[in-house]
């Protein structure tokens, strides 16, 4: 009878020990941020693989914080400052000269963004400058050359890593006849549309490549299409790049709508002017067959092609 009495005391104190316990789990369950009846801060940290720790809130759980995740580098002071500048895209296009008369646009950009080392005309003398650009090769740059050299003009050419890649025996040539290669971008993008490193990017690899195959620095830039920004411009000149616009132009390069030959021969003669900077296409079939007479007719009016400093 006794171990009977024994044996139900010992069960009783085990009813209560365990009915104790139970009540004080109970109390620390409602205490929890997270139970359903006690939402308060809602944050929740729980981890999440390859070591990440995800951080948010109920509803709004933000993205892995973990380097291995993070896609964004760190951007640089030189790149904050850039980033500051505006960016809007501006095309450009200096309007028709006549008669000498020098554009009125093109002396006020370079008065606007001269402080980015970009050049829109020359100064006002009888100075005038040639430039080609140079997408792709379409058989005429050879002849182009020979007349340049014939005449005694040095010239600048604006060339793609495309036109680099395929045409080495005609960049060697360019640059052992004294002419000028500048740059015209990796790819020929709108800059305006890329980020500051895509476009640092598309002008150092194809300097880097002229560099090293050519034993041979370009300073000189020219952007596709003419399209520049603020941001952009001051860009090109933290490189040691010089900005090279125009002050003469016109529609030569669809290669299946070339204009008449008199029609271009006068119309680059007649818009010569103080301080010129011609832009003109090497795949136009119409200024290679012009170029000598144009060149004979626009020094016999005072002029002189100079090279570009």
């Amino acid at each position: 009878m006794k171990k009977q009495k024994t044996k139900f005391t010992e069960l009783v104190i085990i009813f209560a020990v365990i009915l104790f316990l139970c009540s004080s789990c109970g109390k620390n369950i409602e205490n929890s941020p997270t139970s359903s009846g006690n939402i308060q801060s809602s944050e929740i940290f729980t981890e999440a693989p390859n070591e990440s720790v995800v951080i948010g809130t109920i509803g709004d759980v933000s993205s892995s914080v973990s380097s291995e995740s993070t896609s964004s580098q760190p951007v640089s002071s030189a790149d904050t400052s850039l980033n500051s500048l505006d960016n809007t895209k501006r095309g450009w296009g200096p309007g028709i000269c006549r008669n000498g008369n020098r554009s009125s646009a093109a002396v006020s950009y370079n008065n606007k963004y001269g402080k980015y080392n970009a050049v829109f005309i020359g100064e006002d003398t009888k100075n005038i400058y040639l430039t080609f650009d140079e997408g792709y090769e379409n058989g005429y740059t050879a002849p182009i050359l020979d007349t340049l050299k014939e005449k005694g003009v040095c010239a600048v050419f604006f060339v793609t890593y495309d036109y680099v890649k395929r045409n080495p025996e005609l960049v060697k040539r360019m640059i052992d006849e004294g002419h000028i290669v500048g740059n015209h971008s990796y790819s020929h993008p709108s800059f305006p549309s890329l980020s500051v490193e895509k476009a640092r990017d598309e002008i150092l690899k194809l300097h880097d490549y002229v560099l090293d195959n050519f034993n041979y620095e370009m300073k000189l830039f020219r952007f596709p299409m003419g399209e520049s920004s603020d941001r952009m411009l001051a860009l090109v000149n933290s490189l040691n790049y010089k900005s090279v616009f125009w002050s003469f132009a016109y529609a030569d390069w669809t290669t299946t709508a070339q204009p008449e030959k008199s029609y271009a021969l006068n119309h680059i003669v007649d818009s010569a002017h103080n301080g010129c900077i011609y832009l003109l296409h090497a795949v136009s079939k119409t200024n290679t067959e012009v170029l000598g007479e144009a060149i004979d007719k626009i020094r016999a009016n005072g002029y002189v092609f100079t090279k570009f400093e």
